[in-house]
Parts: C-alpha cells; sequence; structure tokens
C-alpha cells in the first residue's frame, strides 16, 4: 500500500491511503467499467495510476486484434504553480495532474490557447466554456487575450466560422459574455469589466435587431456547439431552416448572456443598460419555459424547427438542459426532474438523445466530456448524488484510460477512435475535468463580492481531501475538506468558525480554510439508465392529386401526422386526403413500438394558386443579373455592398391579410458548413421593419444552387404595398466584406 503524507498550512499532517489495495472494492461500478482509488478499469482494460504523477494504461481501440500495449503518462512539467489536490483517489490525483499539465500545453508561443492537439487557434465558444469551467481564474491573462482575439474591429464578439457562413445562421457567440463575466469575477478588473460590457453590449444589440423572434421571443440560430448539421438536424433542413430554428442551448447562452451584461451594467451604473438586459433575459427565459418545456417528458425539447409551422423537436439536448439548471431557468423543481429523468447511457451522458440513425458518431451517438462536466455540475445543483458520482466516473474513465483528455468519444462503445474527428489535449475537456474538483467537490464559485463554497461530495468519495495554493485575486486560500454531503456542517477560516462559506472579495495573504461536509443528501437521488438508443428514419412526404403519401419507414410501429403545427391524424397507414383549399403546410412523423419519434419530414406546402404570387427580381430592377442555370424568369438581381443596397418590390393585393414572405436566392461565395459569408438584408414592409432575411452560402463556387430564404410573416393591406429589401448597418456579417448573394424570385403565400 503506498501512504501519502499530505502536511496542510495548519502543520497538521494527514494520512490518506490512496494506492494499490487501499480500497479493494470498487469506488463507482457499471456493467461497463469501474472506478477504484488507484486505477479505472474497462474489461481487459486497466489504466493504473503509479503515484499521482503518473498513470499506465493497456487501453487500445476494441476493434483492434492486436495486442495492447502499455503506454505511460508521466508528468513532465511543472505544475506546483496551481492549486495541488490530494485524495484518497490517487487515480483521481493523477487525471486532476495530467490535466493542469494538458492546460499548459494548450497554450500558444502568442499566449492565447490552442483548441486542442488537433484544433489550432482561437474558437469563440470552446474558449468561453472552457473559462466558464475553470481558466478565468486558471489562467486569466492567456483567457483575457485569447476572448480579445475573437473580437473584430467593429468591436461585435466574432462567431466561429459554421453553418452557411456562420452568424446569424449560427448565433451563439454571446457565450463569449457569459466567459467575460466569469473573468471579471475571478480577477476583478474593472477595466476589464467596462472593456468587456461595451464589446457584449454591441453584439447583443446586433442579435437584438437579428435573431429574436418577436413572436415566440425565442432566439433563432444553431444548436449552441452542436454545429454539424448532419450530426443534430434532420436531412432536409437547410442552413436557412437552421438559422429559423429556435435552440434551447442557443437560448440558454442568450439568456446568460443578457444576465451577465444585466449585471455589468449595474456595476457601471447603467442604468438603462441594466433594464434591458435584465428584461431580455426574462423574455428568454419564460418563452424557453413556455414553448420548449414537454411536461410528460420532464425536460425542455431540443429546439423548434419548421418553417412557417415550427414543431418543438422532443430528443433531449445535454448541453442546453445543464445550461438551463445551471443558469435559473429552470426552477429546483424542473431541475431535480430533468437530471433524475434524463437518458443516462453507459458511457455518459449523449449530447443528443435518442441518436440519428445512419449517421457516424462526432455529436450524434457520442459523449463530450465538456458537456458532461457541465452535467456533473448541473446535477449537484439539483442535489442529485447518483449523478454527479456518474458523471465524475464518465470524465475519468475516458482521461484514465485514454492518458489524455480527448474532444469525444462514442456514446455506445466508449471508445475515441470511432469518432468522425477527435483530438487529445482538448481545452474545455481538460476545462471540464479541472472543474470536477474546484467547483462540484470543493463547491467554490465567483460571486460580485466574494468567493463562496457550496460543495457536493458523493458518499462514494468520503473522506478527506485537500485543495492547496488556490489563489483567488490577492489572496492564496489553503482548503481542507472532509466528509460527504450536500452542505456544509462547519467553515473554519484561520481557526474561527464562521456561519456563512464565503471568502470576500477584498481578502488578502494566505488563509487555512476547514470545511467538514454534513455526511447526507436533503433530496433523493437516481438516474434513468438507458441503452444507446436511435430513432426512427425520417419519412419523405409526397403529394398527389387529391391525397398525400409517405413510403413505410423502418421499425416504425405508426405515424403522427401534422398541419400547420397541429397533430390531425394518428394511424399506420401511409395516406391521408387532403383539400388544398387554401395554404397548408404538412409533416409526418414516424413513432417505434416504444414510442421513439423520428425527426418530421420536410414541411410541404398545399396552396391553391390564388394564394400564391411570384415577383421576379429581375422585373422590378433596371439592372440585369447575370445569367446562370436554374433561375426562374428572364434572369436575377446581384445584391451586394455595392449593387442594389435597395430593392423595391412594389405589391398589389385583392385581400388585407397575413402572407409569408421569402425570397429564392444563389449565395456560392463558400460551402455550407463553414466559413462566414452568410448575406443578410432587412426586409421593410409600407416602411415598417418586419426583420431580417438571411441567404446562407450553398457552395464554394456555385452560383447555380438555389434556395429559400427564411420566411417572414407580414401584413398587407388591400392594394398596393411596398417591400423593400434593404442594406441596413445591423446587417453586417462576419466577413465584413462580402456580403453578396443572387436575388432570383420573392415569395408571398396568404395564410
Amino acid at each position: 500500500m503506498l501512504i501519502t503524507r499530505i502536511v496542510t498550512a495548519m502543520g497538521v499532517a494527514i494520512t490518506i491511503a490512496a494506492c494499490e489495495s487501499a480500497k479493494p472494492d470498487a469506488v463507482w461500478k457499471s456493467r461497463e467499467y469501474s472506478f477504484f482509488s488507484d486505477r479505472i478499469k474497462q474489461g481487459k482494460f486497466e489504466a493504473v495510476a503509479v503515484s499521482a504523477t503518473e498513470i499506465r494504461s493497456d487501453y487500445r481501440n476494441p476493434h483492434d486484434s492486436g495486442s495492447a500495449a502499455t503506454k505511460t503518462w508521466k508528468l513532465s512539467k511543472p505544475i506546483d504553480s496551481f492549486p495541488q489536490y490530494q485524495s484518497a483517489e490517487l487515480i483521481a490525483n493523477a487525471i486532476y495532474n495530467l490535466s493542469l499539465e494538458e492546460m499548459q500545453r494548450a497554450i500558444e508561443p502568442d499566449s492565447t490557447f490552442r483548441t486542442g492537439q488537433e484544433w489550432a487557434g482561437v474558437w469563440t465558444r470552446d474558449i468561453s466554456y472552457s473559462i466558464i469551467l475553470s481558466m478565468a481564474y486558471l489562467q486569466p491573462e492567456v483567457a483575457k487575450k485569447s476572448l480579445l482575439r475573437k473580437v473584430n474591429e467593429a468591436k461585435r464578439i466574432i462567431q466561429d466560422t459554421g453553418t452557411g457562413g456562420a452568424w446569424p445562421v449560427s448565433s451563439d457567440r454571446s457565450i463569449w459574455i457569459c466567459a467575460a463575466w466569469e473573468l471579471y469575477l475571478a480577477n476583478g478588473d474593472t477595466s476589464w469589466l467596462r472593456q468587456a460590457y461595451e464589446i457584449g453590449r454591441n453584439s447583443v444589440e446586433d442579435d437584438m435587431k437579428t435573431i429574436y423572434d418577436r413572436e415566440t421571443g425565442l432566439v433563432r440560430g444553431e444548436s449552441s456547439f452542436l454545429d454539424w448539421r448532419e450530426q443534430t438536424y434532420p436531412a432536409w433542413m437547410q442552413p436557412a431552416d437552421i438559422f429559423e430554428s429556435e435552440c434551447l442551448g442557443t437560448n440558454a447562452v442568450h439568456y446568460g448572456a443578457n444576465i451577465s451584461l444585466s449585471r455589468m451594467a449595474r456595476l457601471l451604473n447603467d442604468t438603462s443598460g441594466t433594464t434591458k438586459f435584465q428584461s431580455n433575459a426574462e423574455r428568454i427565459r419564460n418563452a424557453v419555459n413556455e414553448k420548449l418545456w414537454i411536461a410528460e417528458r420532464k425536460r425542455y425539447g431540443q429546439f423548434l424547427y419548421g418553417r412557417t409551422h415550427k414543431i418543438v423537436s422532443p430528443k433531449f439536448e445535454a448541453l442546453g438542459e445543464a445550461l438551463c439548471i445551471l443558469m435559473g431557468i429552470a426552477d429546483p423543481e424542473k431541475s431535480q426532474v430533468i437530471i433524475a429523468n434524463a437518458p443516462f447511457t453507459p458511457f455518459g451522458i449523449n449530447c443528443i438523445y435518442p441518436n440519428i440513425p445512419g449517421i457516424p458518431p462526432y455529436h450524434n451517438d457520442a459523449v463530450w466530456p465538456f458537456v458532461q462536466a457541465f452535467w456533473a455540475l448541473a446535477a449537484a445543483n439539483a442535489g442529485n448524488e447518483t449523478a454527479v458520482m456518474e458523471s465524475i466516473s464518465a470524465i475519468y474513465r475516458a482521461a484514465g484510460l485514454f492518458l489524455t483528455n480527448k474532444e469525444n468519444f462514442v456514446a455506445s462503445d466508449g471508445d475515441y477512435s470511432g469518432t468522425e474527428i477527435n483530438s487529445s489535449n482538448m481545452l474545455w475537456s481538460l476545462a471540464g475535468n479541472i472543474s470536477l474538483v474546484h467547483k462540484v467537490l470543493f463547491g467554490i464559485h465567483f460571486e460580485t463580492d466574494g468567493l463562496t463554497f457550496r460543495p457536493f461530495i458523493p458518499g462514494a468519495l468520503d473522506g478527506i481531501r485537500t485543495l492547496t495554493n488556490f489563489r483567488y485575486r490577492n489572496a492564496v486560500l489553503n482548503i481542507e475538506l472532509e466528509g460527504y454531503g450536500d452542505s456544509i456542517r462547519s467553515f473554519v477560516i484561520d481557526g474561527k468558525e464562521t456561519r456563512t462559506a464565503v471568502i470576500p472579495a477584498s481578502a488578502e495573504g494566505q488563509h487555512v480554510i476547514r470545511i467538514r461536509m454534513n455526511d447526507r443528501f436533503a433530496k433523493p437521488s437516481g438516474i434513468l439508465k438507458a441503452d444507446t438508443l436511435f430513432s426512427p428514419p425520417t419519412p419523405r412526404l409526397k403529394a398527389g392529386a387529391d391525397h398525400l403519401d409517405w413510403d413505410p419507414v423502418k421499425g416504425a410501429a405508426g405515424y403522427r401526422l401534422i398541419r400547420n403545427g397541429e397533430t390531425i391524424q394518428h394511424g399506420k397507414g401511409h395516406r391521408i386526403r387532403i383539400d388544398s383549399s387554401g395554404f397548408s403546410v404538412y409533416q409526418v412523423i414516424a413513432i417505434s413500438e416504444h414510442g421513439v419519434e423520428s425527426f418530421a419530414s420536410e414541411p410541404l406546402e398545399e396552396i391553391k394558386p390564388s394564394s400564391l404570387r411570384i415577383i421576379e427580381a429581375e422585373g422590378r430592377l433596371k439592372v440585369p443579373g447575370p445569367v446562370n442555370a436554374g433561375y426562374t424568369g428572364n434572369g436575377y438581381v446581384e445584391i451586394s455592398p455595392l449593387n442594389n443596397t435597395l430593392v423595391n418590390v412594389p405589391v398589389q393585393v385583392d385581400a388585407p391579410g397575413m402572407y409569408y414572405v421569402d425570397i429564392r436566392y444563389a449565395n456560392g461565395n463558400g460551402p455550407v458548413n463553414t466559413e462566414n459569408k452568410c448575406a443578410i438584408r432587412s426586409l421593410l414592409v409600407n416602411q415598417v421593419n418586419q426583420g431580417i432575411f438571411v441567404f446562407p452560402q450553398r457552395g464554394t463556387n456555385d452560383w447555380s444552387s438555389w434556395g429559400y430564404t427564411n420566411s417572414l410573416r407580414v401584413r398587407l393591406n388591400k392594394g398596393q404595398n411596398l417591400l423593400q429589401l434593404i442594406l441596413l448597418p445591423e446587417n453586417q456579417n462576419m466577413n465584413g466584406e462580402i456580403n453578396s448573394a443572387f436575388v432570383d424570385h420573392f415569395r408571398l403565400r396568404r395564410q
């Protein structure tokens, strides 16, 4: 047995048994793997902590028929300037030290964070989530420099390149604001507070004009971090459809960003900003709880999606659910229900659940350690001991066996080699690993006026643990934590017991803290263990002369037909008669015998001719466009920052009412999946701003690929109306120079 003797700052020697036969029984175990005090064991593979600075693992790809070869991680960089962790779980101590070393390896020569071993440079969401988890206080200067790397000359946050040409199709750049606020809480730098507030305010004010949905109260844009469209959306959804989706995680991000800005504004005595951003946050929170909460499933839905009539996807989305709990969108009762009923698969919490059939693992059928870390934080917040212990074990299993903090791993077998893309030394994974010690076990939370402690220790980890050399502003803390439970029995600072577990922001110098836990849990604990599950394939709806039909879907026991966002039929048939007396939108969902739903089919519109108007763009302008294949009418028109910045479209209608307007367009400025050249324009109807159209990229130099923008629902008067497609200052995209598309025609459909 290896005995570790720790001498605390109090001069008291604590003996912690930490190795080999110290605990012959597993600390935690499942059918797939076990967590012992000194090792992780999965089948015939083991990761063994030789010491707190060395791990040996014989893990290999389970699909590889070759013999296992033992690999070793051994600490090779000094880490003594960072918080030092010791516990009875030697493997946990070693994994913590491995993560500290990988944190240092993630710092580039220019003192910014590298996203991962295979991912160069700073990415907005990666750096932001990493800062929130632990980098704000461990590497404050590197964190600050990295955040500023993601700010443009106009003092706006840069959206990562992505689907359809970045912002506003992807719109989760506001997580930067949450990270900037966390950095301020950690360092108390008022000059940083002022700088971050200006950048965040500018960005959110652009968002308010561009992506805030006036009807639902939600925020549009792709799911936060889930930015590979086939991995989380039905195949029929194009980037314009993804822009139009209203996603749980992205709305949680915008709620958190507005709350953070409101708090910044209050400290900076900006009364109007305090009120405005608080109002935004409340509107988003109310809308999430009204539009996305699914009571019968005991969780929030994944997103609203569709075109003119949105429906909710009931899939589970792990990061979004966790953020709703941590940011306060979910009340305590909802939080407990979500954690207890979330599907926890054998190797961890899936990014989405059920998974999408036919899509290889990456976000689909995968566990991401940084998401698992947020889940651990949310589980502690909700008081669920089982979920916390499962989350810790899932993260330690992967880091211990793989000898690195991987980007992700396959949910169904726990291996990293089966994912589409992966990286070692992944920044947000290592940041999440470290947060398990600091923010879950020791419960360290940064507040405006001080550091608070809310430790959460599962019963399996009962014992003594220490965290020394923890730096908070001008203070250095040496902490001893004893016992288990969900709240503190006693909190002693420098030998004096206090009633509140708080270190004031004004504290200076060395301090010794002793915490004794309550050795119990106030709330019931438990989780929903689930096997890896896939939904049925998405049906394809087809139109006949007077009916709709669809081919049978493999694994489907029945179908649900939807008209204009409402269910009109349940059954096993594959056909329904329809009456095209106006404008109707149909979708069908396949349902398995266990009640698992597919994504809804692509919306199929049935409209009588008198309700449809097509207005050719080239007929409204005297500047003819160049001619490529696939257009309608006599040609099309280029819109760019230099050409046709205002397009006037007079429209005569026989009946007043609500109309859906969209535009057929081409954008060959970039690929569908990356870069930053999504074109944006505002629509004025009778000189009143109605919102924006997005013209996402459809393929590099592919100007013959035509599709429709998002739809806007507008009121038209009987007789003459004027539609104006205009380039406004808030229509600036992430590129800054290229903001162009070809416009083929305008389409009007009377509701």
